[in-house]
This record gives C-alpha cells, sequence and structure tokens, in this order.
C-alpha cells in the first residue's frame, strides 16, 4: 500500500470512529431525556371545565375573567410558595374601578376564592377566634411565604408575606396579609364554584 492510499485510509477510519462516538453522544443524551421523570396528573382533574370554561390555574395579566357575569382584566399576579406549595392571587379590575383579588390554589382540588378589602377594619389577627361584620371567624391557618409579582400589583418584584387565614361556620374567609414590613391589609373571601368563573385568556408572549 502506497503512502497516499495509507493516509486516505486512515483519515477515513479516524472519521469513522469519530462519527461513532458522536453518534454515541447524541444517543445517550437523548436517552438521559427520556428517562426525565414527568410529574403525574391528577386523574380526578376536571378537564372537560378547563377546556370549556378556561384555566384558572395559568391566568396571567393581561387576561380577562368573567365572575358571575362580570369582566374583570387582570392587572397582575402574585405568585407564592411556602415549603414547595404554591398557589397564586390576582389582581382584578373592572372598567368602573371596582378592584377584587382571586385566589387560585389547589388543594387537592381546585379552589377559587374572590376576596374584597377591607380598608377600614381595625382588627388584628392572633386569637383563635374573631368577629368581623357580624360573623364568627376560626383560626385556620398562618405562615409566611415567598412571592413574586409581575403586572401592576403595587409590590415589589419578589419578597416575603406573612399571612393568617380565618372561616366562619359558614364557609366565609377572613385573611390577614403584611407584604414585607408593611402591616396588615384585610379581606373578606367568598368561595366560588368551577362554574361562576370563566377565562379569556389574551394573546401574548405566554398565551397558549
Amino acid at each position: 500500500m502506497n503512502g497516499p492510499v495509507a493516509y486516505l485510509v486512515t483519515t477515513l477510519g479516524c472519521l469513522i470512529g469519530v462519527a461513532g462516538v458522536v453518534v454515541a453522544v447524541v444517543a445517550v443524551r437523548k436517552g438521559r431525556k427520556a428517562a426525565r421523570p414527568v410529574a403525574p396528573a391528577d386523574p380526578f382533574r376536571d378537564t372537560d371545565s378547563d377546556a370549556l370554561r378556561g384555566d384558572p390555574r395559568r391566568l396571567k395579566p393581561g387576561d380577562i375573567v368573567e365572575i358571575r357575569r362580570v369582566s374583570y382584566a387582570v392587572r397582575g399576579s402574585v405568585h407564592l410558595n411556602e415549603g414547595g406549595w404554591g398557589w397564586a392571587e390576582h389582581l382584578l379590575d373592572t372598567v368602573e374601578g371596582d378592584k377584587r383579588w382571586l385566589s387560585v390554589e389547589e388543594d387537592p382540588d381546585l379552589e377559587l376564592v374572590l376576596w374584597t378589602a377591607e380598608p377600614a377594619a381595625t382588627i388584628t389577627p392572633g386569637a383563635s377566634t374573631l368577629d368581623f361584620g357580624g360573623r364568627r371567624y376560626a383560626s385556620e391557618e398562618s405562615g409566611q411565604a415567598r412571592f413574586t409579582a409581575t403586572g401592576s400589583t403595587g409590590l415589589d418584584p419578589s419578597g416575603t408575606l406573612r399571612y393568617h387565614d380565618y372561616r366562619s361556620q359558614g364557609g366565609e374567609r377572613l385573611s390577614f396579609e403584611a407584604y414585607g414590613q408593611a402591616g396588615w391589609e384585610v379581606a373578606r373571601g367568598e368561595q366560588l364554584h368551577r362554574a361562576d368563573v370563566m377565562v379569556y385568556p389574551q394573546a401574548g408572549p405566554e398565551a397558549s
């Protein structure tokens, strides 16, 4: 075998070897990607309602949400996390300027609560029961969470939230929240049925 032919054979052998290594690496990467665990789906999730009425879990600033035939624009969203447990609160606004908050949580079922602020309230949390607005509320849970805010909420982009939640025998809610070093904000909450809420996602980079 003369020199040029030997050189050509050697070069081809090297190229074949490199190609084999590349194929092996790609195969390994594909195998790792395929082996990545997938979060289990809730077998009882109401996917029919999500398809027909929109998914409140995916609300974002700019969307329109209709609650009991009243249309609101989502001005901003706050996503909270406490020890790996997450939920969301969305600031809603009507064309008349009526502002409410909608909380969205899975515990494990989807729970939707419409909140009305009570800026004139002078009560503070801590007691096991509280009387407010003619109702008695019992302490349900309290804690501290991390939050991130998007859109127009009047909050910092991220920070901490202290909260204390109460519930009456009839299911009405009373919530105390304090963002950062701010004082307590009080709100009354009414739990909604899934059929009370219709979501109209708007086009945008996060729209699906």
